[in-house]
């Protein structure tokens, strides 16, 4: 028995906490929950970008012509479209089209993806028909015998005879590869059942619904774009997707989906319709969630690109002694194990482990990476599957998981272990200091990076001084007016990492010259 070591208390627990609660999912299918508004309101706007409206009825049959024709090109259930394009309206068609013939369409921004990266994405998830606009269709790398397809051009939506393949729940729906900071990009294969689980159950529905407006901020390649993208259109609502102004998009929604890097640039006064607010991707500052929770519904969620988006969400109270990130979803699970895969006790710090239906099949063409990242699911048993999320965190005596940061980045300086997470979390919790980032420099030292540039850098460090050991006290504390990001919208550590040598490199060069 796996529980057998735990006390009887600690047995309960496990299950009281850990296991979600059990939810029905009234349509498996994404595709025919967006179908079913397409006949109910056709008239009702899906989606508007730059002035531009495409209603429900519309987006249903042009998706349905272009499908058709993915059908003719050989397109089956099964199989993988690359959906290489733009935040735009077409893109939406695309994406739509691809679920119908019971493919998974694969996304990625063409204008701010490196070749290489686009040619790793057509090898590894086998692309055949790539679906992108007239103007990006020199960049897209074309092996032999691929198909390329404009999205833009009206000849994909010439009437033609074509039967669809029904689809199945445990078909692909999407494809989402990591971001590849770490190394080579991977890809995960999310179907029909993991999507629907989150959007279709609440909270993960973030309880959308016709007249809603949800923003879509984010890359079309990160996965936290399909909840905004997926999760719209499944309740009816229109999307509005921004343009080179983000805060222009969130101003006139109801609905925001972001990271925290992206929402600290918004601001909450200047949104007065914005009734719910979920955030993932990356450690919240606390002063951010209360800003927003008092104006709105706040979720604070976690879930790394190996889940469905999220498998936790925890709605925040301004109030509360702690900021968590909740429970588990419905029909998901998290257990918080040693590093010999064996439950702790209820207030022991541990890896969070991910069980249940936001379980994907596994990473792309690499077996020996799914081995390492899924294991069997020891709890649930009958051939279920669990993640490592490489999630640090421990229940509280509530119930609720406190996010301790990452197993990667747990460092140690002076011989002394440090959750470099935590050190940020002091920094942003100084008035005016607004996101904080902090980095091992080197094995003696750490560096911590604070935005806006006026954060002074001597009251910071005694901040850390005052509220933790001292070999967590950063040598460095470096105001910039913004830190930078990544295409996903998360703090860029790699560029400050680098700028960080810099400085060290460059204040040694002065010392020399002296």
């Amino acid at each position: 028995m796996p529980l057998r070591h735990l006390t009887p208390r600690d047995q309960h627990l496990f299950w009281q906490y850990g296991r979600g609660p059990g939810a029905p999912v009234h349509e498996p299918l994404v595709h025919r929950a967006i179908e079913r508004h397409a006949i109910a309101h056709p008239h009702s706007v899906a989606a508007e970008h730059h002035g531009a409206t495409l209603t429900y009825g519309e987006l249903d049959r042009y998706a349905a012509v272009l499908a058709a024709r993915l059908v003719r090109e050989g397109v089956r259930p099964g199989d993988h479209v690359g959906l290489f394009t733009r935040r735009s309206i077409p893109m939406l068609v695309g994406l739509l089209a691809v679920l119908k013939t019971g493919a998974a369409y694969v996304p990625q921004d063409i204008g701010r993806t490196p070749p290489a990266r686009l040619a790793h994405v057509v090898r590894t998830a086998g692309t055949r028909v790539i679906l992108t606009l007239k103007e990006h269709a020199p960049r897209v790398p074309l092996p032999d015998g691929h198909r390329l397809i404009a999205l833009d051009d009206p000849a994909p939506y010439e009437p033609g005879p074509a039967r669809a393949l029904p689809a199945h729940p445990d078909d692909g729906c999407y494809v989402v590869f990591t971001s590849g900071t770490t190394g080579r990009p991977d890809g995960v294969k999310v179907t029909h059942r993991n999507v629907t689980n989150l959007l279709l159950t609440e909270p993960g529905g973030l309880g959308i619904r016709p007249g809603d407006r949800v923003a879509q901020l984010l890359d079309i390649a990160f996965d936290m774009a399909a909840w905004e993208i997926l999760g719209c259109l499944t309740h009816g609502a229109t999307l509005v997707i921004r343009g080179k102004d983000i805060a222009a998009a969130a101003r006139t929604a109801t609905v925001l989906v972001a990271t925290p890097t992206v929402l600290s640039g918004i601001d909450p006064a200047a949104c007065p319709r914005v009734r719910t607010v979920a955030v993932a991707g990356e450690p919240c500052p606390r002063p951010l969630a209360d800003r927003w929770a008092r104006r709105a519904a706040f979720f604070n969620c976690c879930g790394p690109t190996e889940v469905t988006v999220v498998h936790t969400m925890g709605r925040h109270d301004p109030a509360a002694g702690r900021l968590t990130i909740g429970r588990p979803t419905p029909n998901n699970t998290v257990y918080v194990l040693d590093a010999d895969r064996r439950p702790l006790p209820v207030g022991e710090v541990g890896e969070m482990w991910a069980g249940g239906d936001c379980v994907p099949a596994g990473c792309l063409g690499d077996d020996a990476l799914t081995a390492e990242r899924y294991a069997p699911d020891p709890f649930l048993g009958g051939g279920r599957a669990m993640v490592r999320t490489r999630d640090l965190g421990r229940w509280t005596p509530d119930g609720d998981l406190e996010h301790l940061g990452r197993t990667d980045e747990q460092v140690k300086v002076r011989g002394f272990r440090v959750a470099l997470d935590s050190v940020s979390s002091v920094l942003e919790s100084l008035p005016g200091c607004r996101r904080a980032v902090t980095l091992k420099r080197d094995a003696h030292s750490l560096v911590s990076f604070v935005c806006p540039a006026d954060v002074d850098p001597r009251a910071a460090r005694r901040a850390v001084a005052d509220a933790l050991p001292y070999y967590c006290v950063p040598a460095e504390v470096v105001p910039l007016p913004a830190l930078p990001e990544t295409d996903h919208g998360k703090i860029d550590k790699t560029t400050l990492l680098r700028l960080a040598e810099e400085r060290t490199a460059g204040a040694g060069a002065g010392a020399g010259a002296r």
